[in-house]
């Protein structure tokens, strides 16, 4: 399969694997699910990552994730989640997502050990001289525990595939420490949805979405009101888009996102344990924010979609 080089632009919705009702793998409907959003519009995809359940899948069936994104995306770029124990677990997977016909990879630190900077950063200088493939850095210290910082992040400026920062700290200070440090060397991405405005305005010009799976137009409208510097039109959206974006930053985001994309026919609401679907007071909380979004849904401003 060929590779192809990445506009690292836009809006890149971190993807949901579906489940069948027993938890098997339906690779139909993610299918389904991915072509429906590159028929939306969207200008990459990430599969496999933390909405992807990277951590609940074998490694056999990330990468038919993998080949059935590279089959329903077309012309869209397939950037693969790489969240692994170890370095050598991760140099392994990304040399087999390479094989898979994967675009680039997204890289999360070495998961469960809590690594000081020096072995963070080794691992992501690690996994990225071991590939040929373009590498984003992602950071997410909330959920991940070890934190990707500026200067980590700046003593892997002589690396020339890592291309790319997602930062999920909520902090957007960081991408801005990030370019007095290295000027623009790496291309800023926004990975928490509800900090996306502030994020572009600070210099992210992609954003990895969560709820963009269930609302891709108000996502990419979102993106290009911000990009275009229509900040008053971008906050009117934003604020509409609140309580939904906000599903994105809890630690259950994946029953959320998931639930919201059930709701609106886009997908399954089933997830893998030890997630379990949201039940009760929980589901009725999410399913009243998608309501009362969707009775208020906006008219959408122009912005060449």
């Amino acid at each position: 399969m060929g590779h192809q080089a990445i506009n690292w632009r836009g809006v890149f919705p971190a993807v949901s694997t579906q489940f069948k009702p027993d938890f098997s793998l339906d690779l139909d409907a993610t299918h389904r699910v991915i072509s429906n959003l590159v028929a939306d519009g969207v200008s990459g995809l990430v599969v496999c990552g933390t909405v992807g359940e990277n951590t609940s899948l074998t490694t056999t069936e990330k990468l038919s994730v993998i080949e059935t994104a590279k089959a329903a995306a077309g012309r869209v770029p397939v950037i693969a989640g790489v969240a692994e124990f170890t370095t050598a677990f991760a140099q392994k997977m990304v040399n087999e997502a390479r094989f898979a016909g994967v675009d680039g990879v997204m890289v999360m630190p070495a998961l469960v050990y809590s690594a000081k900077p020096h072995e963070t950063a080794m691992h992501f200088r690690s996994v990225a001289t071991s590939t040929d493939l373009p590498v984003m850095v992602y950071n997410n210290p909330p959920v991940y525990k070890n934190d990707v910082t500026p200067d980590i992040l700046a003593s892997l400026k002589d690396c020339e595939n890592i291309v790319c920062f997602k930062d999920s700290s909520g902090d957007t200070r960081r991408f801005i420490d990030l370019r007095n440090a290295v000027g623009d060397r790496f291309v800023l991405f926004a990975g928490l949805d509800d900090v996306v405005l502030e994020s572009i305005a600070v210099g992210a010009v992609g954003w990895v979405s969560g709820m963009s799976n269930a609302f891709p137009r108000e996502g990419e409208t979102l993106f290009r009101l911000a990009m275009q510097k229509r900040f008053d039109e971008a906050l009117s959206l934003y604020q509409w888009f609140m309580p939904l974006l906000h599903l994105d930053a809890r630690p259950d985001l994946v029953q959320c996102i998931k639930l919201c994309e059930e709701i609106l026919g886009r997908g399954s609401a089933v997830t893998r344990p030890p997630r379990l679907s949201l039940e009760g007071a929980a589901r009725d909380e999410v399913k009243a924010i998608v309501d009362n979004a969707l009775t208020q849904r906006p008219a959408l401003p122009d912005v060449g979609l």
